[in-house]
């Protein structure tokens, strides 16, 4: 007896994909954004559906499953970590503090339980918190610039972001596996 999920896809055409080129709404059809920062910005928004798209179709208790203890990481841990490193993006933009959107330290990934309301707000703060960070970047299009905190250029500011999101998305395609046996990239 096995209690490992089997592995699959929904991809028909190239199994190792998470979903079928046509299928996939992170490919668009076209020339690739034009410049550095649309670059960028492009790839932060792939990764940020990506971390969307792995948690798709899970119940509450699929996406709060840990991975291995003593590990408290969960896709659901995740999405609300995401939430509390962009909030600390803002901090970073404006130089003024914030405070926590989950409160005491840690509390993204302890407090990340099986409960729909708990998976609703998660959510709903990545999403708030994804508008407000993009929202004080936007009033800093030239890479080169130094932001209050530590003088942070904007440009090593947007790839700590797309490395952010990269790392935490490689995190849920294991996670996922080891939720329902899905893979792909």
């Amino acid at each position: 007896m096995n209690d490992q999920p089997e592995r699959w896809s929904r991809a028909t055409v190239y199994p190792d994909m998470w979903a079928d080129p046509a299928d996939d709404p992170r490919d668009t059809d076209g020339d690739g954004p034009e410049g550095e920062l649309a670059t960028l910005l492009d790839f932060l928004s792939g990764y940020r559906l990506t971390l969307r798209m792995k948690c798709e179709g899970l119940d509450p208790a699929q996406l709060a499953r840990r991975s291995v203890p003593p590990s408290t990481m969960s896709l659901l841990g995740l999405v609300r970590h995401l939430a509390e490193v962009e909030r600390d993006w803002i901090t970073w933009i404006t130089g003024e503090p914030l405070p926590k959107v989950y409160g005491k330290r840690d509390a993204d990934f302890h407090e990340a339980v099986a409960d729909q309301a708990v998976v609703d707000a998660a959510f709903a703060d990545l999403e708030r918190e994804q508008a407000a960070a993009d929202a004080a970047l936007a009033e800093h299009t030239d890479l080169g610039e130094r932001l209050p905190k530590d003088g942070i250029a904007v440009r090593e500011l947007m790839v700590h972001r797309i490395e952010e999101y990269a790392r935490h998305c490689g995190h849920a395609d294991l996670l996922r596996e080891c939720v329902d046996g899905r893979v792909g990239q």
